[in-house]
């Protein structure tokens, strides 16, 4: 079994801890799940490559815990809009005061939570021949690094649990 903790995980909390990125507490994505749906409902949880699926969304803090999940909303619905929704709900999902979460582009700029610049190299892979030539590229780069942290517990979790990843019954 996957161990959930390593001595990487410790330098992305250093590095977060020592950056400007300091009162950042975590990081928020959807992912999709393969669901099993009556046939009246499929063209809703059709995700984007065609499958039916649940978007699920996670907030993970940097050492790789699951600390707010909300899953069954249509594969067909924008990240956003779940976010939007688990923050509304009674005991839904809160941020603590004075601190933040990282977020993708597509969830837009909002009280609690910080997406990468627009229009500015993001991907890690984009500076692996190039480093940051700015202010902006340089705060791209380490937010896309402590943001990979919700991409690889989902990576972990759906290598754990493969069940998630396979076809519905």
């Amino acid at each position: 079994m996957d161990s959930i903790e390593t001595d990487e995980d410790d330098a992305i909390v250093g590095a977060a801890a020592t950056s400007v990125l300091a009162d950042c507490v975590g990081a928020i994505d959807g992912t999709h799940v393969l669901a099993s749906v009556p046939i009246e409902h499929q063209n809703r949880y059709r995700g984007r490559k065609g499958n039916t699926t649940q978007n699920v969304l996670a907030v993970v803090s940097f050492n790789l815990k699951f600390t707010y999940v909300l899953a069954g909303w249509e594969g067909s619905t924008h990240d956003s809009r779940i976010l939007n929704d688990a923050l509304e709900r009674p005991r839904g999902f809160q941020v603590p005061q004075e601190k933040y979460y990282l977020l993708d582009a597509g969830y837009g700029l909002r009280k609690g939570f910080i997406p990468p610049y627009h229009g500015v190299r993001y991907h890690l892979q984009e500076y692996s021949d190039l480093p940051p030539q700015n202010e902006k590229e340089l705060f791209n780069l380490r937010h896309a690094s402590l943001r990979s942290v919700v991409e690889r517990a989902f990576a972990i979790l759906k290598r754990r649990f493969r069940v998630i990843d396979n076809e519905p019954f």
